[in-house]
Parts: structure tokens; sequence; C-alpha cells
């Protein structure tokens, strides 16, 4: 097996305090504070995302959504009358 190969870098820059905060709590949990940090930003970016992935609806909302998606779409006049117009292209 292959360990993965860190390349990348980032440098932040911090107050005394915050990198003091940082470090005793990197080592209540036996790690070094640059593990700590990854791990601490990656589940944060984890649960950022994950609000923009997944979603979740009650019986009622979920028959809403299916409704929508399979009603026909509607006239939308100025988009239809932008796409008869030619292009700066053409």
């Amino acid at each position: 097996m292959m360990a993965n190969k860190r390349t990348d870098r980032i440098d932040l820059r911090i107050h005394p305090q915050a990198k003091k905060a940082l470090q005793v709590a990197a080592s209540l949990r036996h790690k070094t504070v640059s593990e700590f940090i990854v791990e601490s930003a990656l589940s944060a970016a984890d649960e950022v995302l994950a609000n923009r992935r997944y979603f979740g609806l009650d019986a009622e909302q979920w028959e809403a959504f299916q409704a929508a998606l399979d009603a026909p779409p509607r006239p939308l006049p100025r988009i239809e009358r932008l796409m008869r117009e030619p292009g700066i292209f053409d």
C-alpha cells in the first residue's frame, strides 16, 4: 500500500494565544499541531459541504419535490426570446 504523499502547504499567521491553545489541544489528543489542525479543518469542511450535498425532506416535502420534478417546464418568454437572438459569435 502506498502512503499518501503530502505535497501542498498552508501557512497561517495566528496570535500566540491561539497557537498555545492549538498546542495544548493537540497534545491532549496525542497529535501534532499539524495533525490536529488538518483533522479539525477537514471535519468542519465535511460539515459545510454536507449541507450542500444532502438535504432531508419529510413525506409531504418529498411529494412536493417529486411533483416539481415531474411537472412540465413553465414557459419563460424572456429566455425563449434570448435564445432566438444571435449570439456575439454568430
